[in-house]
């Protein structure tokens, strides 16, 4: 046979199965339910993947909130942006923005205490990773995405654009210190 000539009967899967290419369909069965299980399983006590809540919004009620934050709890300003420094108590909902190519504001949170952090992007997806820790997040456009952190170490960490976000994301890089 080759492709030139098709084989004679068209019904391939008439055929018996030889006992190699059965055994072989079997390991890759019982692998892809190995797999299947260990994500769910990974999800609920692995720790690794965060469970986060999200919302519909728009850029106009998501600034608004980010704003009102700013507002109250800015401490200082950083960069030649003027970019507002956010030092919200324990326990309060904290706003970030991803937006072409910033992250605003700069937050500044205790270790040791919770906070809801709220993100949104205003413009195209981005991607939240907070380097050093293994914490990545797709932002989307038109969605909140709510998620309970408590930092577990103090210290000053970068938040970067892990999705392709135009000419300038290699320069999308945000902070957040840990008291």
């Amino acid at each position: 046979m080759s492709a030139i000539h098709p084989p004679s009967e068209r019904l391939w899967w008439k055929h018996p199965l030889d006992r190699v290419e059965g055994t072989w369909i079997a390991i890759a069965f019982v692998w892809c339910m190995v797999m299947f299980f260990m994500m769910v399983w990974w999800h609920a006590y692995g720790r690794q993947n965060l469970s986060t809540e999200t919302y519909r919004t728009t850029p106009e009620k998501f600034s608004a909130k980010a704003q009102e934050v700013v507002d109250k709890y800015t401490v200082r300003t950083e960069t030649d942006q003027k970019i507002p420094v956010v030092a919200p108590p324990a326990g309060s909902d904290v706003y970030l923005v991803a937006r072409l190519w910033a992250w605003w504001p700069i937050l500044e949170l205790e270790k040791g205490r919770t906070y809801r952090l709220h993100l949104t992007a205003m413009d195209y997806n981005h991607g939240f990773s907070l380097q050093p820790s293994n914490i990545n997040i797709q932002v989307v456009p038109g969605f909140e995405h709510v998620v309970t952190v408590t930092p577990n170490q103090s210290g000053s960490f970068s938040i970067v654009c892990n999705e392709y976000c135009g000419i300038n994301h290699h320069a999308m890089v945000g902070r957040l210190y840990v008291k």
